[in-house]
């Protein structure tokens, strides 16, 4: 069990807010007692949102019967499930910390067997303000959330920023052991997913405890005005691309924060290409290709906002 309570609160890194305040969007790789993925299978699932403290009084509560795809992954929005108690959108987000507890039945009903707790970070910025408008919008080249804006949606409100420094100038991209982690997600947002994927994929796989790509982003932090950012994850070969589109402006500001400039170099994407091979992507123009899982390449971290 206790396996897989790491498995859950790996996923739990993966939480995002969506760009409506009355709901937030969440991921979780779900595997049974046996540690298999319940891959294609309707699941129940018993989302609690716990106020103050990780056994707090619980402030909501909703039920959810996902299906898991093949890598036993569920994508949800906590907010629309089946009410049990409290109403979300009436959540005091200012009034102190939150919690979210989440309980799992692998066989689709309520015998919860498995569970995780985890503070909600993120919740000032997404879900204390009602509207968009009570901030200003970000730009590419910003020096905010922790890193470099290098993406922004059309609210102005959200995107992706990059790590002010390389997290490595040449590393691997596996644990040691080639097999495939079925990490094919490419996309805005798709990186945070392949990388969940990829770390516990290699529990199983095989791990030789050398540091690689994907667990040297994960285990990243970052502190900027006082607050400790840790959700970092290593990006898909889309949100690579996305960099070389700004280059010269995400460089001007790393040199402002006494960072690394982006390099004329391949860096590895969370993307998986096969059993034995990664894509990687050279962020200052763009050119893809793809390696053995065990070549050396650099490695810069991303994170929502």
């Amino acid at each position: 069990m206790k396996k897989i309570l790491l498995i859950l609160a790996l996923a739990f890194t993966t939480i995002g807010f969506s760009q409506t305040p009355e709901k937030m969007s969440y991921q979780a790789i779900i595997r049974d007692a046996n540690e298999n993925l319940i891959s294609n299978k309707t699941i129940g699932l018993q989302i609690s949102i716990l106020e103050n403290t990780a056994s707090g009084k619980t402030v909501y509560l909703e039920t959810h019967t996902p299906t898991t795809n093949i890598n036993g992954l569920i994508t949800l929005e906590i907010g629309t499930g089946s009410v049990v108690s409290g109403v979300f959108s009436q959540i005091d987000w200012s009034s102190g910390n939150y919690f979210i507890k989440s309980e799992t039945d692998p066989l689709g009903g309520t015998d919860y067997s498995i569970s995780g707790t985890s503070q909600l970070l993120s919740v000032p910025y997404a879900l204390h303000a009602k509207t968009a408008e009570n901030f200003s919008a970000y730009k590419i080249g910003d020096a905010a959330h922790g890193g470099i804006v290098f993406w922004v949606d059309k609210s102005g409100q959200h995107g992706l920023v990059l790590s002010a420094d390389e997290v490595s100038d040449a590393t691997k991209w596996f644990a040691g052991t080639f097999g495939s982690t079925q990490a094919k997600g490419n996309g805005v947002g798709a990186g945070k997913t392949n990388s969940s994927i990829i770390i516990s994929s290699h529990v199983f796989l095989g791990d030789d405890g050398d540091l690689y790509a994907a667990r040297l982003c994960n285990e990243l932090e970052v502190v900027a005005n006082n607050v400790i950012y840790g959700d970092w994850y290593l990006p898909s070969v889309f949100e690579l691309k996305l960099m070389s589109l700004n280059v010269a402006t995400l460089n001007a500001t790393a040199t402002t924060l006494g960072g690394d400039n982006l390099s004329n170099n391949f860096y590895w994407s969370s993307t998986e290409a096969s059993n034995s091979m990664s894509k990687i992507v050279n962020p200052t123009n763009g050119q893809e290709s793809s390696v053995l899982k065990g070549s050396l390449n650099r490695v810069r971290a991303i994170r929502t906002f």
